[in-house]
């Protein structure tokens, strides 16, 4: 590692998924948890997802990235990446901000599954209600 070339970091989050995304100049190279990207996203609709940020930006091809993803299923993970790209991509360069948030990628998707209340048997439904 070359003491020009500069890493950025981030941390994406959606649902109970959580993205460590490490970027760094680079030639386009995108590992995820050690895997290449095609390998552990296969459909291409959550590939579209991921990729977006960086094309919005026009920087396709111009970041090697590192991400370590857990928790949550395969499209929460690929929601976390993406805000965890976008969020690296500001560090890069503050200039992105409004195009970023216009395009709503800055926002953590926080929609996760609520708790079971005691005494019912789920979150919102509630036991049959009898007057006598």
């Amino acid at each position: 590692m070359g003491a020009a070339e500069k890493r950025f970091y981030a941390t994406g989050k959606r649902k109970t998924a959580v993205a460590r995304v490490y970027m760094k100049t680079g030639s386009g190279v995108v590992m995820v948890n050690k895997r290449t990207f095609d390998d552990y996203f296969t459909r291409d609709s959550l590939k579209m997802i991921i990729q977006r940020p960086l094309e919005l930006v026009g920087r396709r091809d111009q970041f090697d990235l590192f991400i370590n993803v857990h928790g949550g299923g395969i499209s929460g993970q690929a929601g976390a990446v993406k805000h965890g790209i976008s969020k690296a991509l500001l560090e890069v360069d503050s200039e992105y901000r409004s195009i970023l948030k216009k395009a709503g990628f800055l926002t953590r998707d926080s929609r996760i599954k609520e708790r079971k209340k005691y005494g019912q048997p789920g979150a919102r439904k509630r036991f049959q209600f009898s007057k006598r």
